[in-house]
């Protein structure tokens, strides 16, 4: 496959070491339109999407990227005051390969009303928007924030007008993918969505909207008057409007969730786990690897973000070690057998996370993966993220500046 993509199967094991994973191969691939940052929370997801986008932009491609961190971190690196539901362009990159790149943040609330604008008339929306179990749904409904990220993809995916490429849409989309509690919360979504929209209650709720009065049963009445003495008459009027406009509107977007969930399935798209080198991060990568593999989905490769390097010279941590307690004995407060000290213990955790990504390759052989060592400081600017950018299109194999 091109691009150094692998697609994740039961039939994909194979023996010896994993390859290397080819990021710039990647970026450049004309058949690659989509590329999903996934990963558990706090191992650089984020920074890892921003990079890569930068750096495919430029080096040519066309490239939105989506975030849906409330960190608001992205805005910040790539200079943009404040992001929002509007891709906006990012200035200060390099155009000599003709890319460019523009960056926005998931409204969830904006985008599930423009869900409503587009699928209903402007008088139902209107009803819709006001509906006080709507506005709960649409703030802080468990879940939403997924489904809306995928309605998001999907509408950018099919969106045929932008302002970088008035002719075409953009030809790479990077997606940041949300941080929940797992990371499978996003390809969960519109199952999610689907069984909630096929509920019982839900079809209780439709049941005089959808067939003639004699069908409303005695049995659904005594529901009903139920309801009506808990929630109140207006409350549960409430509720049967939002119900019904659920049937009415959102059955196009449940269509459309599942239609996107199918684009993350095509040879088109290309999932990126990230991880850091973490017992936790990285048994966590592994079930999303897992994972992929049960549904079909094209993964690329893994990253495993801010790994410790090994200090520069041959002393080894017992030899930094021994040498530290033959000077402290001499002088306490010997500044040497401080150094000798801090050595050790990099040197000690550049080997332990050396075994744990080890570990994670003799398990998952058929996944490319690229090391990216941490950096001194924080990334907070366009140059930070081309750093990254230039770490993993080495293969992390560059050191990072001292």
């Amino acid at each position: 496959m091109s691009g150094g993509r692998v697609r994740v199967g039961p039939t994909s094991s194979s023996s010896g070491p994993a390859a290397s994973f080819d990021v710039d191969a990647l970026l450049d691939d004309p058949t690659v339109g989509i590329v999903v940052c996934c990963g558990s929370g706090g191992v650089g997801k984020t920074t890892t999407a921003a990079a890569l986008a930068l750096r495919a932009a430029e080096r040519g491609r066309h490239v939105v990227v989506l975030t849906i961190d409330p960190a608001r971190r992205l805005a910040q690196a790539m200079g943009i005051a404040e992001l929002d539901n509007t891709p906006r362009p990012v200035a200060g990159i390099d155009d000599a390969e003709g890319g460019s790149l523009e960056a926005m943040m998931l409204d969830m609330k904006r985008t599930f009303d423009e869900v409503v604008e587009s699928q209903a008339s402007p008088e139902r929306a209107k009803q819709i928007l006001e509906n006080p179990f709507y506005v709960a749904l649409s703030s802080s409904f468990a879940g939403t924030q997924e489904y809306m990220a995928m309605e998001k993809l999907g509408q950018l995916h099919a969106d045929e007008h932008t302002a970088s490429r008035p002719d075409g849409r953009y030809d790479l989309i990077v997606v940041d993918t949300p941080p929940s509690r797992s990371a499978l919360d996003f390809l969960d979504a519109p199952e999610r969505l689907s069984s909630f929209l096929d509920g019982r209650f839900v079809r209780l709720m439709l049941t005089p909207a959808r067939g003639p009065a004699r069908l409303v049963t005695a049995g659904f009445g005594l529901v009903t008057g139920a309801l009506t003495k808990v929630l109140g008459a207006q409350v549960l009027r409430d509720l049967q409007t939002f119900v019904a406009a659920i049937d009415t509107v959102f059955g196009g977007f449940r269509q459309r969730a599942m239609k996107t969930y199918a684009l993350l399935q095509a040879r088109g798209t290309a999932f990126v786990v990230v991880a850091a080198p973490e017992d936790d991060a990285l048994r966590e990568a592994a079930y999303f690897v897992e994972r992929l593999s049960d549904d079909a989905m094209p993964l690329a490769g893994l990253v495993v973000n801010r790994a410790a390097t090994l200090p520069a010279g041959d002393l080894s941590a017992d030899e930094a070690v021994a040498a530290a307690v033959r000077l402290r004995k001499r002088d306490p407060r010997s500044p040497t057998a401080e150094l000798l000290r801090l050595h050790a213990d990099r040197a000690r955790l550049a080997e332990r996370e050396r075994r744990l990504r080890e570990r994670f390759a003799t398990t998952h052989p058929q996944v490319p993966s690229v090391v990216v060592p941490a950096l001194p400081s924080d990334v907070h600017d366009l140059d930070g993220l081309r750093r990254v950018g230039e770490l993993l299109g080495d293969g992390g194999t560059t050191a990072p500046p001292r």
